[in-house]
């Protein structure tokens, strides 16, 4: 004589209390998206990722040496930059230089030096700001923290930029030194820990 199957056990072949699989919170796989997830395979877009492959998203946290910028890429930015932003100054300046020796310079003069100032100002800004000029952008190259990753602000940008003076003394050398710096630094890079690194 046949019973009817007990409530509860009609969706278990097995029988009740076993599951070749393993219950949940006992030894074995656990199930994807609980904490663990597989076995040393943490869960993506929580710390870690999944193994070898970097997170996405925001600045560097930290600046891995093989993304420094190539020395050639910054000449070419620097060059850009100067067409950009001097270029209009100078082009003013121009029409205002002495006719003649022991002439005194025009209005003009003065107006263009004052242009490329505010020009050198704005560089300075969004250097700090951003991390990117027009030209730095052109070939995706920035400026950050090497302490953090990310942009050093407005205040330190300026001063990266007044300082690119360092590099001049003696003899440019602070312009070449990132040919053969292990960070690619220049003079004014050590000065205000700066990096300049490819955009990701």
């Amino acid at each position: 004589m046949s019973y009817p199957p007990q409530p509860g056990n009609e969706q278990n072949p097995y029988g009740q209390g076993q599951n070749p699989y393993g219950q949940q919170g006992q030894p074995g796989y656990q199930q994807q998206g609980q904490p663990g997830g597989y076995p040393g395979y943490p869960q993506q877009g929580q710390p870690g990722g999944y193994p070898g492959y970097p997170q996405q998203g925001g600045h560097h946290g930290g600046v891995v040496p093989n993304a420094y910028a190539g020395w050639f890429s910054r000449v070419v930015a620097y060059i850009l930059d100067s067409i950009i932003f001097f270029l209009p100054g100078s082009i003013i300046s121009m029409f205002g230089m002495p006719s003649a020796v022991g002439d005194d310079p025009g209005a003009l003069y003065y107006l263009g030096a004052l242009v490329n100032v505010a020009a050198l100002l704005l560089m300075g800004y969004l250097t700090g700001t951003t991390g990117q000029t027009p030209g730095k952008k052109a070939v995706s190259i920035e400026v950050l923290k090497e302490s953090t990753g990310k942009p050093v602000g407005a205040g330190i940008g300026i001063a990266r930029v007044f300082l690119h003076i360092v590099n001049s003394l003696p003899c440019m050398l602070g312009y070449l030194w990132p040919l053969w710096d292990a960070k690619k630094q220049t003079f004014a890079d050590k000065i205000v820990g700066t990096v300049v690194v490819r955009k990701i």
